[in-house]
């Protein structure tokens, strides 16, 4: 019990960092915009990347950081370039079969929460001369090297495929030929400047007549 010895404001900066990944994890099922939901997620896993470093696991909370970061960035630009709604003008509820996410969101928390109290974990502190990092290092770049490079390789072909696809088809239809957004309500206008552009016409079409 020696190694958990530790100061409070160790104690205090996990109890506000839990409370800020905890909150910003529910606010992306609460928010309209799907970009926001994407920030808010990356929020919550930058939270618990600090709570690994007050764990000491450094590395850990460092690469959640990292990989982190450029996962939620890549979403928010797929949510851009696909999404019917991505920057939250109409109201959309992000959770699909509430009762069902109800249900294993509750069964999961209790779960986990018993695991975490009751369970006996084992002892078995890492040896004073083990090097981490460059364990981890040698096997990423052993025997695992082919896993991770064709994971990159996977990745880098999603996204060019995704440039090439939204570059001239949009969410609506072929950009060349006026696709419109949708309506801020069911069933309403399209957002935006068309339906400024149909009160210029009825204008001009009503001077047209006077004359």
């Amino acid at each position: 019990m020696e190694s958990m010895n530790h100061g409070l404001g160790v104690d205090i900066a996990f109890l506000l960092l839990a409370t800020l990944a905890v909150v910003t994890g529910w606010r992306v099922f609460r928010t309209d915009s799907m970009v926001r939901a994407s920030f808010f997620l990356l929020v919550s896993f930058i939270a618990v990347g600090v709570i690994m470093i007050l764990l000491a696991a450094e590395y850990l909370g460092v690469a959640m950081f990292f990989m982190m970061a450029v996962e939620m960035t890549v979403m928010a630009l797929f949510m851009v370039m696909f999404m019917m709604n991505p920057a939250g003008l109409n109201p959309m509820n992000m959770v699909h079969q509430e009762r069902i996410a109800i249900g294993a969101g509750v069964a999961g928390f209790l779960v986990l929460g018993a695991m975490a109290l009751l369970a006996t974990f084992p002892d078995q502190p890492v040896p004073a001369g083990l090097e981490p990092v460059r364990s981890l290092g040698n096997e990423m770049l052993g025997d695992s090297m082919l896993i991770f490079e064709s994971a990159g390789l996977v990745l880098l072909t999603t996204m060019i495929g995704v440039v090439v696809l939204s570059s001239h088809r949009g969410r609506y239809g072929a950009a060349a030929e006026g696709s419109m957004p949708p309506g801020l309500e069911p069933g309403g206008d399209p957002a935006g400047k068309p339906e400024e552009d149909e009160a210029g016409e009825g204008e001009h079409h009503h001077h047209h007549h006077h004359h």
